[in-house]
């Protein structure tokens, strides 16, 4: 019975991380209407101001978190910098009690 629960729950978890896993992104590389694509600068802005716009699009449709016209790996680096630095980073983790 034990391991019938191990494996049922084992099953679960894995379906739910399947669920969650990120898909290709068709918009890299490809230019918004007005020719603009974002880049590395973007993404670190769009990383900055990550909890703020988090909030207001949560209460409006015409905001997003990240922009999906990108030049792909230079943008996701700068908006994960921007969001660590924003967030802290590690440096809670490096703190240690006195």
């Amino acid at each position: 019975m034990k391991r019938k629960c191990l494996l049922v729950t084992v099953i679960m978890l894995a379906l739910l991380l399947a669920a969650c896993a990120a898909g290709p992104n068709p918009q890299v590389d490809v230019a918004t209407d007005g020719g603009d694509m974002a880049g590395f600068w973007l993404g670190l802005w769009h990383g900055i101001i990550l909890p703020f716009t988090f909030i207001i699009s949560l209460f409006s449709d015409n905001v997003n978190v990240y922009e999906v016209f990108n030049s792909g790996g230079w943008y996701n680096f700068g908006f994960v910098l921007g969001a660590g630095t924003f967030l802290g980073g590690s440096s809670r983790a490096r703190r240690r009690k006195r």
